[in-house]
């Protein structure tokens, strides 16, 4: 399918907003006198860190007429983010979750409170349609439809219009063990992945929803064979990822980095990917994704900044990662 030139965005993602409330490593969160905040939510990621690149990208949500509420909405509309999509509503909340980072032998905790939050309440009838469908490729993830039946509805309805309306959409599986059980993610995804145009999947989530194991050619040839997806990106970790244009595998390996916040890595990945893909060309989409994954891995917060212009030097000169730029 071709892309429609004539969409007023290049993508346009829905989903909820996060507010993350952080300790620095080494602090744990019951002894913490003082928390940094940030923006998150994977959609959220995407249509901001999309813009800061020079895509059009429109981000669709329900948030509450609150401070916090303008909070997220300020930092999308900095990013250059077009929010007209945004269902403000006079009462709810944000979401939001807590993180405690560490090293090893400790895991890194998230500590979820997002019950009830503005979005668990939407309804189709609440979005704006024309906007929503005034794109080239609509992106989902698998986060929304687990926070509740009513989202799942409604992203089934997304989806359905979407299709009827020959967009092209990009789905990340995304799953969160958090909000549902890996039965009820493969049960209740399944459905919403067969022949999407771009599938992205974790390694582990590979394994965990959809019960495939091996290789990298191997999750995706397996991927592909339960979902019917067109094109696949698998992201393998430190390793980089592995795509699949519906006939060749193209592998990319990670970009070498120092750890300074892993949350996010994967929704930058998607961004580089989406962004390659967008003009045709997956292979150099990977080349994006691993750049921007590697910059995401390399910042605090979610959300990554950065510009067009530092991403062609990174992806040009890989021999200046860590000098001086004078």
């Amino acid at each position: 399918m071709p892309f429609d030139e004539t969409s007023l965005y290049d993508v346009t993602t829905f989903g909820e907003a996060l507010l993350r409330l952080s300790v620095p490593e080494g602090i744990r969160l019951q002894a913490a006198t003082q928390l940094d905040l940030h923006v998150a939510g994977a959609e959220c990621n995407i249509a901001s860190l999309l813009a800061r690149i020079g895509r059009r990208s429109a981000y669709h949500s329900v948030l509450p007429r609150n401070p916090l509420g303008h909070l997220v909405a300020d930092h999308l509309r900095k990013a250059g983010v077009n929010l007209d999509g945004i269902v403000w509503q006079n009462s709810g909340r944000v979401g939001t979750f807590y993180v405690e980072f560490s090293v090893p032998p400790r895991a890194t905790q998230v500590i979820y409170d997002r019950a009830d939050s503005c979005i668990t309440r939407v309804t189709p009838d609440m979005l704006n349609w024309d906007a929503l469908l005034d794109t080239r490729l609509l992106h989902l993830t698998g986060i929304t439809p687990a926070l509740t039946p009513a989202c799942y509805q409604t992203v089934q309805e997304i989806i359905a219009r979407a299709r009827a309306a020959d967009i092209l959409i990009s789905f990340d599986v995304n799953y969160r063990a958090k909000l549902w059980s890996e039965a009820d993610a493969r049960t209740g995804i399944l459905p919403l992945i067969q022949n999407v145009d771009l599938l992205f999947c974790g390694q582990n989530d590979a394994r965990r929803v959809f019960g495939i194991e091996g290789a990298p050619e191997t999750i995706v040839a397996a991927l592909a064979e339960q979902t019917n997806a067109k094109q696949i990106v698998v992201s393998l970790g430190n390793q980089g990822a592995i795509g699949w244009d519906g006939t060749n595998y193209i592998q990319q390996p990670a970009v070498p980095v120092q750890i300074i916040d892993r949350i996010g890595a994967g929704d930058a990945l998607a961004v580089g990917v989406m962004h390659g893909w967008l003009d045709g060309d997956l292979a150099l989409g990977l080349r994006y994704g691993v750049t921007l994954a590697g910059l995401a891995l390399s910042q605090h917060g979610d959300a990554v900044i950065t510009t067009p212009e530092e991403v062609a030097a990174l992806m040009a000169n890989t021999s200046a990662v860590g000098l001086v730029q004078r």
